[in-house]
């Protein structure tokens, strides 16, 4: 059957929705009834029939059971469905968290709420609208991750643009199970699981750039908090000559990345653009005659001509276990995401004894630590010294905008806490004959107000000499070891980032923020 008036204009402001989502007529049936079949009842006519919105065609079904659960006769009116679905959006978030029933007063636990109703919330078109909004803001931003926090006050989103975290105007409270729940349902997580961490991943594609999204989810005091790391898979991989290496760092590198067998390290923290380096090199000898092979947690990249195998650890795939089956497909050139434990690097070093050069990551704050680390993880130093050519330590520091940079003269304090050694060595601030070029970005919407837009690297390089090994094998302290790197021209993470300073691509505040006190000048 079908309703006994045919559908009308709203005969009502729109705005007043809302209010009838919350009213007695409304919480007669639940908000997933009333979304799955886009109406709204919203009062009684002057006849005594029951006034209905509807977003489109009514089914003669659905018409009979409100016939049934009202007692009235219907008498439709029309809505939009966007508006019909944020009204009982709006509603629904709320809506008490307490139900009587049978004169008692129960109260649900917080792993109760609304378990059943987070699916078809996070499906309502305003919170698919406000996750695209935020992911869309965040690539126009140039932001590597994406922050959703829930907080005592609600959902807080920040972006990471270049490197540092950055506050954007934050969605409404009522938003915030829905906002979670939606971004889980993206990366096929359990919507219904808020007291375990999950990982995922969304894979989106944004006119002709396809993007790769990593998601993590952990459970903390006042709710879900979820980190976006944007893999942009159309950014393509850059050259080693545009990451920022000084000339003499750039001709040693690449002189290491052609050897034929051995062990090449790049260090620094989570974040300093270790494996955006690993992958420069790559791309700089893939070449047909050679066969390189790469085992990653996850692919960042992906490159031609490369066989690329992504960790899961789930399944029993690890660094370890993956390096052991690449051994046996006859490869010249292998790329290992991380030395993470003792048999990733023993299996590592074993590879470069046999004829083959590996290139990995580790977690060290300079060149000369990559050695000691190693030792730490339980390699002998007499396979440290036989295997490994070369350490290069990087950093990456914010550039200065151009478009609002301007010129200015920093204090002696600024000076004296950035470049004491360094200065005189470079010879920057002597006598005028190399003078610097101080420059800072005033703010302006290129650089969304920071002052600061894109990023560059800091180099150490270190290339471990006849003499190095020598030290390595006989246990010599670390600070002897990489007092004669410095002597045999490594120059020092600190001083390299000093001279990027003098030539006006980043500041003095940016080196200092990278770079620690105690670190070796």
């Amino acid at each position: 059957m079908s309703a006994e008036h045919p559908p009308a204009p709203l005969p009502q402001a729109s705005s007043d929705l809302r209010a009838a989502a919350v009213g007695p007529l409304a919480n007669q049936v639940s908000p997933k009834y009333l979304e799955e079949h886009s109406l709204l009842p919203i009062g009684l006519a002057e006849d005594g029939s029951l006034l209905v919105a509807v977003g489109g065609p009514l089914d003669p079904a659905v018409a009979d059971e409100l016939r049934q659960t009202y007692g009235r006769r219907l008498t439709l009116v029309e809505a939009s469905a966007a508006e019909i679905q944020s009204a009982i959006l709006s509603a629904s978030n709320e809506a008490p968290s307490t139900l009587f029933r049978d004169g008692d007063l129960e109260l649900l636990a917080p792993e109760e709420e609304a378990i059943d109703d987070l699916r078809s919330l996070a499906s309502q078109a305003p919170v698919i609208k406000l996750v695209n909004v935020i992911l869309l803001e965040a690539l126009r931003l140039r932001a590597s991750d994406v922050h959703l926090e829930s907080t005592a006050e609600g959902l807080r989103v920040r972006y990471r643009i270049d490197g540092v975290l950055q506050e954007v105007s934050n969605p409404p409270r009522q938003y915030q199970a829905a906002v979670i729940s939606r971004i889980k349902i993206m990366s096929s997580l359990n919507i219904a699981e808020r007291r375990l961490a999950q990982d995922g991943r969304i894979r989106l594609r944004l006119s002709d750039r396809e993007l790769d999204l990593r998601v993590s989810t952990l459970p903390a005091l006042h709710g879900e908090s979820v980190v976006l790391r944007i893999l942009d898979r159309g950014s393509g991989v850059p050259d080693l000559a545009e990451l920022g290496m000084s000339e003499a760092a750039l001709a040693g590198f690449a002189r290491l990345i052609r050897l034929p067998h051995g062990i090449i390290l790049v260090t620094g923290p989570t974040g300093s653009g270790k494996t955006t380096t690993l992958y420069g090199a790559l791309r700089r000898i893939n070449e047909p005659g050679v066969k390189i092979v790469t085992v990653e947690d996850p692919v960042e990249y992906q490159i031609e001509g490369l066989t690329q195998i992504p960790v899961a650890a789930k399944g029993g795939l690890t660094f370890a276990s993956a390096l052991r089956s690449i051994l046996r497909h006859d490869p010249d050139i292998i790329m290992v995401g991380e030395m993470r434990d003792t048999e990733t690097a023993e299996i590592s070093i074993q590879a470069a004894l046999t004829g083959h050069l590996v290139f990995s990551t580790l977690h060290t704050n300079d060149a000369p630590g990559g050695i000691t680390r190693l030792a730490d993880m339980g390699v002998e130093p007499y396979l440290v010294a036989a295997t490994v050519r070369g350490l290069l330590a990087q950093r990456l520091v914010r550039m200065v905008c151009d478009t609002c940079a301007e010129s200015y003269e920093p204090s002696a304090s600024e000076l004296s806490q950035a470049a004491p050694a360094a200065s005189r060595r470079a010879g920057v601030l002597d006598n005028g004959t190399a003078r610097p070029m101080f420059r800072r970005g005033r703010g302006c919407d290129a650089c969304a107000g920071s002052g600061y837009r894109g990023r560059t690297g800091i180099y150490e390089l270190m290339t471990v000499t006849d003499e190095v090994r020598s030290r390595v094998v006989a246990g010599t302290p670390l600070e002897e070891i990489r007092a004669l790197a410095r002597s045999q021209g490594m120059v020092p993470l600190r001083e390299d980032g000093w001279t990027k300073v003098c030539s006006g691509i980043t500041t003095i505040e940016e080196l200092l923020r990278v770079t620690s006190e105690d670190e070796p000048q």
